[in-house]
């Protein structure tokens, strides 16, 4: 029987037109070339917007860190503990965690042709921190796209922000409002 990998399904339980997509997916991918990415800017200038573009259009991995700290919380890994008690303290996560956390997602399959770093680096201790992992690893940066905003555009986005708590779903009362206003499209 073929498996699926980690998540422990089957490649029989996968509707073959999935498996095609995926297949035809990754033919595309193997010609691109690789990107490792930076995206900073405030939030609401567009780093969210852009991001699922630029991954599909070049085949790499979105890194958001904040998401991939919460989710190495919820999956328990080493990393994930230590995370979970300097915030369980009020601590910030310490930058070592943190480019701990980004050099295991980087070697992971689905970043072999790059990644887009969303909210990492915020700092100069943390671009240098950054930069020596990946040296290790033998790579460099290859971009980074500073997303300058008007303040007035980025109140307007900001303020009209909504975030489906269960779901993270995100809406905006102007841009992208729910279909039912206050209620969730999905859920």
């Amino acid at each position: 029987m073929a498996s699926g990998g980690e998540s422990g399904v089957s490649l029989e339980d996968v509707p073959s037109l999935d498996l095609m997509a995926e297949l035809l997916r990754r033919m595309k991918c193997a010609s691109k070339p690789d990107r490792r990415l930076i995206l900073i800017g405030p939030p609401g200038s567009g780093k969210g917007t852009q991001s699922p573009i630029i991954k599909d259009e070049y085949c790499l991995c979105h890194l958001a860190t904040g998401d991939m700290l919460r989710a190495a919380v919820a999956a328990k890994t080493p990393l994930g503990i230590k995370a979970k008690e300097a915030m369980e303290k009020g601590e910030l996560v310490s930058d070592d965690l943190v480019v701990g956390i980004i050099d295991e997602a980087i070697k992971k399959p689905s970043c072999q042709k790059g990644f887009i770093l969303d909210g990492f680096p915020r700092t100069v201790v943390q671009a240098e921190k950054l930069d020596d992992m990946l040296a290790k690893q033998g790579t460099k940066i290859d971009k980074v796209l500073n997303f300058a905003i008007d303040d007035a555009i980025l109140e307007e986005r900001i303020t009209g922000r909504w975030i489906h708590s269960s779901t993270g779903r995100t809406y905006h009362s102007k841009f992208a409002p729910p279909k039912v206003p206050g209620v969730d499209d999905v859920g």
